[in-house]
């Protein structure tokens, strides 16, 4: 057994990296992580929140890794103890957050949908999910809004719309899902976490990934010069290829 490197960071998506997409870790890729653990130091960043990723990687999860950064590190754990969480309200400030809020209503009460139920503004800890139908909608009304949508690109029409209204004030867009899109500080995607690991003065960074093209979450994280990026396509391809840089 050689010591740990406490000089290298292994930093993994989750979803398509670690597990099959929404699945649980498979218990071979479990022990495999902490394997790793005896060569490295182990990290997990996920777009989702803590309780996904519980439900993913095990509800002790924390205490099984050097980090986990649930919602892009905005959420963050280390060394199995709490570090340190962000407000999206904090961060933007009332008169902006308000600003933004009230010219969203406005635009949304001006759009005609065959219907039209509650919830069009929800607040995440980093980011606020807007939806013109409202997530308290059925599954049959989801459907409909969604196939209306790829007709009329209602979604993408309004997030141009703030683009112009906003800018210069910070915010990111991105469309997702069916109903919804999300809007979040500039630079709160998955390199938030490298802002926190800094402290810390790793001098090698690997970060594991599948949505490493434009327009997928783990671009940016991949992309940064501070992180040596790896794309995979699944779990056994993660796992080959940790076997191949640290125990070969």
């Amino acid at each position: 057994m050689g010591e740990v490197d406490k000089s290298t960071l292994c930093l993994f998506d989750v979803d398509g990296t670690l597990t099959a997409a929404r699945q649980r870790v498979t218990p071979d890729m479990d022990q495999f992580l902490q394997k790793l653990r005896t060569r490295v130091r182990v990290g997990v960043v996920g777009g989702s929140d803590l309780s996904k990723i519980k439900e993913q990687l095990g509800e002790d999860v924390i205490k099984k890794m050097d980090y986990v950064f649930a919602e892009n590190g905005l959420e963050a754990f280390k060394g199995g103890e709490f570090l340190s969480v962000q407000s999206i309200q904090a961060h933007m400030g009332e008169e902006l957050l308000q600003e933004f809020i009230n010219f969203c209503l406005n635009y949304m009460a001006k759009i005609k949908l065959p219907k039209k139920r509650g919830t069009f503004i929800e607040f995440r800890n980093g980011m606020l999910n807007v939806s013109p139908i409202g997530r308290s909608c059925s599954q049959e009304e989801r459907k409909e809004f969604y196939e209306l949508d790829q007709k009329e690109k209602i979604r993408e029409k309004f997030v141009s719309v703030l683009k112009k209204e906003f800018k210069g004030r910070g915010l990111t867009f991105s469309i997702g899902g069916q109903i919804s899109f999300d809007v979040f500080p500039d630079g709160w995607d998955k390199r938030f976490c490298l802002g926190i690991v800094e402290k810390d003065t790793y001098s090698t960074i690997h970060f594991f990934g599948d949505k490493t093209k434009p327009g997928g979450n783990d671009y940016e994280i991949y992309s940064d010069p501070r992180t040596i990026g790896h794309e995979v396509s699944c779990p056994e391809e993660t796992q080959r290829l940790c076997q191949q840089l640290f125990f070969s």
